[in-house]
């Protein structure tokens, strides 16, 4: 039985998937805003063995992206799990339905660079995401500043709240979504790898 992170009924705890190859500050400083600004008890990074949407040939093996994002967290709230791994899962979905049955009373947060909301439109079954956990979406440098205006955001639109009212979102029922600005950081491990890559 796979050993999840510390929870309880009633805490509010934010999700944060991705390959973190290589995990990098702007990883954390989304976190730590997101624990300030939604008021969350907790965030577990969940260390993806590969995204489906993007190509996963050279990635680090996973229990070195497991270490290097430990060694980068390092935050008395911030929890690293290799889950996707132990329980076979391969999308989202899948992931969230899993920690839903299993962590009753848990108020689950997922949380997203905006980069992500930009191709949120081609996660498998998105809108059974959207509809299962409230979402907050942490602004980045550059083009995903519009991110907004795409499919997936044009499609939530409605479900959007104020970020004066960021603090509620983990009460409330999704679908429901909100956007924080704050992070300015240019930092993406895509461009990282490419870096490692070339050097």
């Amino acid at each position: 039985m796979p050993r999840l992170p510390p929870h309880a009924p009633g805490m509010r705890i934010g999700l944060f998937g991705g390959t973190f190859d290589p995990p990098h500050q702007a990883h954390r400083a989304a976190c730590l805003i997101a624990l300030t600004r939604l008021k969350l008890d907790r965030v577990w990074w969940l260390v993806t063995p590969g995204n489906p949407l993007k190509d996963t040939h050279g990635l680090s093996p996973l229990p070195d992206r497991i270490a290097a994002a430990k060694a980068l967290a390092r935050h008395p709230r911030i929890d690293v799990s290799g889950l996707e791994a132990e329980i076979g899962a391969r999308y989202t979905h899948d992931t969230l339905a899993y920690l839903i049955a299993r962590c009753r009373g848990v108020r689950f947060v997922w949380i997203m660079g905006a980069d992500n909301l930009r191709s949120f439109h081609r996660w498998q079954n998105w809108r059974a995401i959207a509809a299962m956990v409230p979402i907050a979406v942490i602004d980045r440098l550059g083009p995903s500043l519009y991110a907004s205006a795409g499919p997936a955001g044009q499609a939530l639109a409605r479900a959007r709240i104020r970020e004066s009212a960021a603090a509620t979102l983990a009460r409330r029922k999704p679908p429901v979504w909100v956007y924080l600005h704050g992070l300015k950081s240019p930092l993406s491990s895509t461009a990282l790898r490419a870096a490692r890559r070339r050097s």
